[in-house]
């Protein structure tokens, strides 16, 4: 890991994407839905479900702002004892979970937006937390029955970052396809993902993660529908997506990243201790540089939808960019009731957002994920 200072000089890798001018059709947010499995845990009962006595070990669990995390936790022995699962089963796990929450979520928003499934033109799936041939796409499009025509894409092994990198694909495809309708699908098996071996590494990530799932559709509107007769947006049901930044911290690329173990057999993820600090020196200049590109500044940001990384992770991105608790209290309300949901965090938030009735026409809102690489991405909407 390299210094505060060498990590501010790291160079972007992108350039934002500037708010659709006059005459194309404008990205828009239709609706989200979400899933999680069917059993949530408290941090004490998953220390004592799997024995857990270490006092520091527990320290880290008790201590991480999460109340409850929604989990698919091995089966057990006739004492009770949590059996072992080897990294075949923990892949059969992850297909089995994140279908069966990946379909739900889907249906939830297509729900939500007054869709059918015979309306998605185009399905985005990404996860990290199981590798899948063919991926979720094609076994939702076979197992859900949506047409056979419908055009696919799966995103695999982008972290915690990926919601954002696969909106900003699903937004290019419909603003390609002006009045088609696009899903984007989290879906993040975290019980899929563990080692259990007591040491302070897993407990980390041990503490940290759950099980969920979160879909959102899009459309763009057509040419002529994209702008009234004074040159304003028409009035609209979801926020449209005016731009993207994404920024690669070159020299943290192994702060986040999978392992394989050999004594365990299996993949085993590592988060440096020093991640929240990495993301908040770099989170000033990727947001200023999205807002500049739009002629906006941090203060015209009514809504800020951040990924649930975690407590220090969220703290030194509130602590960095300026902002109140207020901010950012749906991220820590899904942290504390979920968990870190790894690609879908940001999405949970947003339901948060919507139901809570607090964006009115016209607010701005950024929505921001941090994951491996070291990345950080970045959206600005506007209702």
């Amino acid at each position: 890991m390299t210094t505060d200072a060498d990590l501010h000089g790291t160079a972007p890798l992108d350039t934002p994407v500037t708010p659709p001018s006059k005459g194309l059709g404008s990205p828009r947010i239709m609706g989200v839905g979400t899933a999680v499995t069917d059993h949530s845990y408290s941090q004490r009962e998953v220390l004592d479900l799997f024995g857990i006595t270490d006092p520091k070990v527990r320290s880290v669990f008790l201590n991480s702002a999460i109340e409850r995390r929604h989990l698919t936790l091995p089966p057990r022995d006739t004492d009770g004892a949590v059996l072992p699962e080897a990294q075949g089963e923990l892949l059969a796990k992850h297909k089995r979970t994140a279908l069966d929450m990946g379909a739900r979520a889907i249906r939830a928003c297509l729900e939500n937006t007054g869709l059918d499934l015979a309306d998605i033109d185009y399905l985005c799936c990404t996860t990290t937390t199981g590798f899948l041939t063919p991926g979720l796409s094609a076994h939702l499009i076979k197992d859900m029955g949506l047409l056979p025509r419908t055009s696919r894409v799966d995103v695999v092994g982008m972290g915690c970052n990926a919601g954002l990198n696969a909106l900003n694909a699903t937004a290019g495809w419909v603003t390609a396809n002006p009045g088609k309708i696009a899903v984007t699908l989290c879906a993040e098996a975290c019980s899929a993902a563990y080692v259990i071996d007591g040491s302070m590494r897993t407990a980390v990530v041990n503490s940290l993660f759950g099980d969920g799932a979160a879909a959102v559709a899009l459309t763009a509107d057509p040419p002529d529908a994209a702008y009234g007769p004074a040159g304003t947006p028409p009035a609209q049901d979801g926020p449209r997506i005016l731009a993207f930044a994404s920024h690669l911290i070159t020299d943290a690329v192994d702060a986040m990243r999978y392992d394989w173990d050999d004594d365990q057999n299996k993949f085993s993820f590592y988060l440096d201790p020093l991640v929240p600090y990495v993301v908040g020196a770099n989170a000033e200049q990727i947001v200023d540089r999205l807002l500049t590109s739009a002629g906006l500044r941090r203060r015209d940001i009514a809504h800020w939808l951040v990924h649930s990384g975690g407590k220090k992770v969220i703290d030194a991105v509130r602590v960095n960019l300026g902002l109140t608790r207020h901010d950012v209290r749906h991220t820590t309300d899904v942290l504390r009731d979920y968990g870190n949901l790894s690609s879908g965090s940001f999405l949970f938030s947003y339901e948060r957002l919507l139901q809570e009735g607090a964006a009115h026409a016209g607010d701005y809102g950024v929505l921001m994920t941090m994951g491996p690489g070291s990345t950080i991405e970045t959206a600005l909407v506007q209702w």
